[in-house]
């Protein structure tokens, strides 16, 4: 399965679980890439939108790429009948948006499933001059706060997680300047999530890597963190550091 679709086959849960991103990098991008109405923004995989609300909310002409069918059709509901909302349903590696130019093009971990030389050298070709390119993600630690849950999860990852086809990643952020960017800027801002076991297993699930996992290995791996969390008071705290970093097109 191509792994950018494996989502797109559980979006009901995606929507529900995955992450939203702290207000203050948000705020903190807004104000820094001056995003409103006329500025020209396109999101790369919005998934259900959990990078969406704050940028579209500004006013600006914002478009989304998104490949998957479920999830085009979740944010078809959520965000169809806005004035200043416009989706394409497509292969952002593929897709031609003809003479079509942006002031901003931004990625909530999407970009890092693309290759390389697309991910940096198709986004440099899209903006305008002065355009930027922004790239957030999320660093969660849920060592700090209990390193014994940490320990029993982890023995429960070493015996069963046997996933199919191993997501190594290695996607580099900074390598954005070596396609003709500049003024490469990082920014951290601090978050905090707490799950219970029920909840967490749901959210894990929403994983790429956790949602290819087969049997004999799923059913024991998912009991074996959901009774980990449960020992631990039922509880798992992540401290979050939410990562942004941003490139621009002089």
């Amino acid at each position: 399965m191509d792994h950018r679709l494996c989502f797109d086959s559980i979006p009901d849960q995606f929507d529900k679980w995955r992450i939203h991103y702290s207000s203050e990098l948000f705020e903190y991008l807004i104000r820094y890439a001056g995003i409103g109405e006329g500025v020209k923004v396109l999101e790369l995989g919005p998934g259900t939108g959990q990078a969406t609300d704050p940028i579209l909310d500004t006013g600006c002409d914002y478009t989304a790429i998104e490949l998957g069918k479920n999830f085009s059709d979740i944010l078809m509901k959520k965000y169809g009948t806005r004035d200043n909302y416009n989706l394409i349903n497509d292969d952002f590696i593929i897709h031609d948006f003809g003479d079509e130019r942006f002031d901003l093009i931004y990625s909530a971990a999407t970009i890092q499933w693309l290759p390389e030389k697309i991910a940096f050298g198709k986004t440099f070709e899209l903006l305008k001059s002065g355009g930027m390119l922004a790239m957030m993600f999320l660093h969660g630690d849920y060592q700090s706060a209990d390193p014994e849950l940490y320990a029993d999860i982890q023995k429960v990852y070493d015996k069963y997680f046997k996933p199919p086809t191993d997501y190594k990643g290695g996607f580099i952020y900074d390598n954005a300047v070596n396609y003709g960017f500049t003024e490469l800027e990082t920014k951290y801002f601090k978050g905090r999530r707490e799950y219970t076991a029920d909840e967490y297993i749901q959210y894990i699930g929403t994983h790429s890597d956790h949602i290819t996992l087969k049997e004999p290995y799923r059913t024991p791996f998912f009991e074996g963190i959901y009774d980990a969390v449960k020992a631990h008071g039922d509880k798992i705290v992540f401290d979050d550091t939410y990562i942004l970093k941003t490139v621009r097109k002089l």
